[in-house]
């Protein structure tokens, strides 16, 4: 009895971990690291959450439309020890990003590094070490 027991506990362990386990990503499955990008804008939102921070910036193109471009950064406590705090974008700053394009969102991207309107350069970290220049 203490058998069959335990093993229906390690069964439970495994299902409920499977969750959190799926919901990370590495670099490689969602971004292409040879197709980056350049785009400027004006923040439109901010979410200083875990896994990872995003941020969403709004950028017209040469006829005037504008697309929503959807930014991942790393974690906030890595953010923290690049020089980041909660408040370092604000909704309506304008921005410069460079990042990694995603594979399948043309609006989607991992942003290598923002520069803000005050001319301040801070890394973004990328979501995975094993991404080209991540640390």
């Amino acid at each position: 009895m203490k058998t069959k027991f335990s093993a229906l506990m390690a069964v439970v362990g495994l299902l409920s971990s499977g969750g959190a386990l799926l919901a990370h990503h590495s670099f490689s499955t969602e971004y292409d690291g040879a197709k980056t990008f350049n785009v400027k804008g004006k923040v439109s939102k901010v979410e200083w959450t875990n896994p990872h921070v995003r941020f969403y910036v709004d950028v017209a193109d040469a006829s005037g439309k504008v697309m929503t471009w959807n930014m991942e950064l790393a974690s906030p406590s890595a953010l923290a020890r690049n020089g980041w705090t909660s408040r370092t974008l604000k909704v309506g700053d304008q921005v410069s990003v460079e990042g990694y394009a995603a594979k399948v969102a043309p609006d989607r991207g991992n942003a290598r590094s923002v520069v803000t309107a005050d001319g301040r350069s801070l890394f973004g970290g990328a979501a995975d070490d094993s991404a080209p220049g991540g640390n």
